[in-house]
C-alpha cells in the first residue's frame, strides 16, 4: 500500500494551474521553459564575480600569471549564458504582450555585448563602493576584508550588474540578480534605482531602496533605513500606477543613521545627517541635521499652529 496518495495530488495541482492559466489567457502559450533561470542567473554572477575581482573573487588556486586567462574564458562563459538568458526573457516578454516583429535573437546579443563592454566601468563603480567602505568603517581592516566579507559590499556588486541590465530592458534578469543578493545579505535594492560612486551599505540588513529613488556620490545608509514610496497614484480601475517618480533624492554626502525612513519623492540636500529611527516625508535642506527629538518638536510645532 502506498504511503501517499501521489496520484491525487498530482491531479489537484494539475487542476490548479489550469486554473491559472484559464483565468489568465495563458492556456496553450508555453510549450516548455521558457522563462530565465534563477539558478543559471546565479552560476553567472558567480563567474562575473570572479571575472571583476579575480585574485579576490575567483578561483581559489588561481595564480596572477594566469589572471587574464582566466578573466578571457569565464566571461566568454558568462556572457554566452546571459546570452541565452536575455533570449529567453525577450521571448517571453513578446508572448506576454503579444508584439510581432520582435527579433529577440538580435536583441539579445546586442543587449549582451553592451553587457560586456559596460564591465570595465562597473569594476571602476565597484572600485570607490569598496574604498568608500573601508574608509568609513574604523572596524575595517584592509579593502580586501570589506570585498571579501561586507554583505553592502556584495550587495553592491550585485545592484551594478542588475541596473545595467534593467537599462538594458532586461527587467527579469535584473531582478533575479538583486533578489539573489536580497536574500544573501537582507539588503534591498531596485536595479532602477539610481546610485552614484562611492556608495557605503553599514552593516545593512533592512535597507530598502526602491525603484525610482536617486542617490548621488559618497552616500552613506545604516541598517534598516527605507528610502520607500508614500502613496501609490492608481489608474481608473483602481491599480497602482507603474514607473512614476515616487521614491526620495539624496544629494551627494548624505548620511542617514539606522532605522530612518524616508518615503515619497522628497529631496535630502547635499551633506544632510538624517538621525536614527527619523520618519520623514519632506525635503531637507542641504547641510541639515535631522534627528528624532527634532523631528518630534516640528510635528507638535506644526499642530499647534494649526491649531
Amino acid at each position: 500500500m502506498a504511503l501517499f496518495d501521489i496520484d491525487s495530488i498530482v491531479h489537484e495541482l494539475h487542476d490548479a494551474r489550469r486554473h491559472w492559466r484559464q483565468a489568465h489567457r495563458r492556456e496553450g502559450e508555453m510549450r516548455g521553459i521558457e522563462f530565465p533561470s534563477r539558478d543559471a542567473m546565479a552560476a553567472l554572477i558567480g563567474q562575473l564575480k570572479g571575472v571583476l575581482f579575480p585574485m579576490r573573487l575567483g578561483p581559489p588556486d588561481l595564480r596572477q600569471e594566469s589572471e587574464d586567462y582566466h578573466v578571457a574564458h569565464a566571461l566568454d562563459s558568462a556572457l554566452h549564458s546571459l546570452l541565452r538568458q536575455a533570449c529567453l526573457e525577450l521571448t517571453y516578454n513578446a508572448a506576454l504582450h503579444r508584439l510581432t516583429g520582435v527579433d529577440a535573437a538580435a536583441e539579445a546579443l546586442e543587449a549582451t555585448r553592451t553587457f560586456g563592454a559596460a564591465l570595465p566601468g562597473i569594476r571602476s563603480l565597484l572600485d570607490s563602493d569598496v574604498l568608500a567602505s573601508y574608509q568609513g568603517d574604523p572596524a575595517a581592516r584592509s579593502v580586501d576584508e570589506v570585498l571579501l566579507c561586507y554583505p553592502g559590499v556584495l550587495a553592491m556588486i550585485h545592484y551594478r550588474l542588475a541596473h545595467c541590465l534593467y537599462q538594458l530592458k532586461l527587467p527579469m534578469l535584473a531582478r533575479i540578480v538583486g533578489e539573489l543578493a536580497h536574500a544573501a545579505t537582507g539588503i534591498d535594492i531596485h536595479p532602477g534605482a539610481q546610485i552614484g560612486a562611492g556608495f557605503f551599505i553599514d552593516h545593512g540588513t533592512g535597507v530598502v531602496i526602491g525603484e525610482t529613488a536617486v542617490i548621488g556620490q559618497r552616500v552613506r545608509l545604516y541598517q534598516a533605513v527605507t528610502l520607500g514610496a508614500k502613496r501609490f497614484p492608481t489608474d481608473a480601475d483602481g491599480n497602482p500606477q507603474k514607473g512614476l517618480p515616487r521614491h526620495p533624492v539624496l544629494e551627494d554626502e548624505v548620511v542617514i543613521y539606522a532605522g530612518a525612513t524616508l518615503l515619497g519623492r522628497i529631496t535630502v540636500g547635499k551633506g544632510a545627517v538624517i538621525g536614527g529611527n527619523v520618519w520623514l516625508t519632506h525635503d531637507v535642506a542641504p547641510g541639515a541635521r535631522i534627528s528624532q527629538a527634532a523631528s518630534r518638536e516640528e510635528v507638535v510645532s506644526a499642530q499647534g499652529r494649526a491649531a
